[in-house]
């Protein structure tokens, strides 16, 4: 575990310079999951993928790199689950219905916004999803990614342990071409792999990927537990379970 983390932080910081080294990041990569010139763009390329004109449910990170395909979710009239930042509400989804607010998709696919008027929702109150959003920091061709080490795995583990997610669920991730590595990414386990890379200039077709697993106790980082009220109160059910 110490290696494998050695080696995400060493990529975390080789793909932040990159990408502030060609000014390709407004406001800065470091820290984060990077927005990047040619996100809309990225975007305009999701919606043209198999599967998006007939997914009616898409759950979708909060960064701002993918607020363009959140505002196209909303557009097209998709039943739109934002997870609340680092999942730090009991209830760690926004729901974010088109027909219900009478707001831009623009402004309401802004996490901003989208907390002032949005309803937060707990995870066995949701659909199933159709169609997955992930920010990355980096992935590879065989779409294993890494992130900046925050909570998209455990996003995604929990639709898995509730059963939302679907052999037909579609898994995407927008980045910047200077995110794709050609080199083989750490991968735990429990690390869900994507079926599509969406750049500004292209898409890649990952091969046909695992079914995601749930939650992968034994790889919480020290303090997620405490952190993040969702898992908790999963930890405690099983206990009394």
């Amino acid at each position: 575990m110490p290696d494998e983390r050695a080696q995400k932080a060493e990529l975390r910081e080789r793909v932040w310079s990159a990408l502030d080294a060609a000014g390709a990041s407004p406001g800065g990569a470091r820290g984060r999951i990077p927005n990047f010139v040619g996100s809309d763009a990225a975007a305009d390329r999701v919606r043209n993928l198999p599967g998006w004109r007939r997914a009616r449910s898409v759950k979708a990170n909060p960064d701002r790199a993918q607020q363009p395909v959140r505002a196209h979710a909303l557009r097209d009239g998709k039943l739109l689950f934002m997870a609340v930042p680092k999942l730090a509400r009991s209830k760690p989804f926004y729901r974010l219905d088109p027909a219900v607010f009478k707001v831009s998709p623009e402004r309401l696919a802004d996490r901003y916004r989208a907390a002032e008027v949005a309803p937060t929702v707990a995870v066995d109150t949701m659909p199933p999803i159709d169609f997955v959003i992930c920010g990355s920091l980096a992935v590879n061709r065989d779409g294993v990614r890494i992130g900046k080490g925050a909570a998209t795995d455990i996003e995604v583990a929990l639709l898995v342990e509730h059963g939302l997610l679907r052999p037909q669920t579609i898994i995407v991730t927008t980045v910047h071409e200077l995110q794709l590595l050609d080199e083989p990414l750490p991968q735990r386990p429990h690390d869900f792999t994507v079926d599509y890379i969406v750049s500004p200039e292209r898409v890649i077709a990952c091969p046909p990927r695992k079914p995601p697993g749930g939650v992968d106790w034994r790889a919480l980082e020290p303090g997620q537990l405490d952190a993040i009220p969702v898992l908790r109160a999963l930890a405690e059910y099983r206990a009394e379970s």
